[in-house]
């Protein structure tokens, strides 16, 4: 018995998924804190230095999001395969606000993200293609 468990265990790794193939889709699940959007070192925001106080977010659910920042909401469909992502026909309310810095972070990054690197089991990274910025979101503790 002993001498086939150490053939078996010898056999090398089985094919077909792998335990490094990244599943991005399910680890986004849920609600998400917007902490950083960054275009480069000079042109970021920052939603909770923006308005201090209040909780801007994004939430994934199956192929759908939704973005409560402190004035409006982007709402629409997203796709996922292994790492990477788009976000396509998005929609979003126009209501003017005294601060809008991440709505309009908003409507430049999201068209340019490509793919997402799951930092740990709280912290995303969703990156633009060819270096165009990226998204940092921290899993949110509590639902709004």
């Amino acid at each position: 018995m002993l001498l086939a468990a150490a053939i078996t265990s010898c056999a090398g790794p089985k094919t077909g998924v792998s335990a490094e193939t990244p599943v991005a889709h399910t680890d986004l699940l849920g609600q998400w804190y917007l902490e950083n959007i960054v275009f480069n070192d000079s042109d970021y925001v920052r939603p909770a230095d923006e308005v201090p106080g209040i909780r801007q977010y994004i939430t994934f659910e199956d192929s759908s999001f939704y973005v409560q920042t402190n004035c409006n909401i982007f709402t629409g469909p997203y796709t996922t395969s292994g790492d990477s992502i788009s976000f396509s026909d998005w929609a979003t309310t126009e209501m003017a606000c005294d601060n809008m810095a991440t709505e309009d972070a908003l409507r430049r990054i999201l068209p340019l993200l490509s793919t997402i690197e799951v930092e740990s089991d709280t912290i995303v990274r969703i990156n633009g293609h060819e270096g165009a910025g990226y998204m940092i979101l921290r899993r949110a503790t509590e639902k709004k």
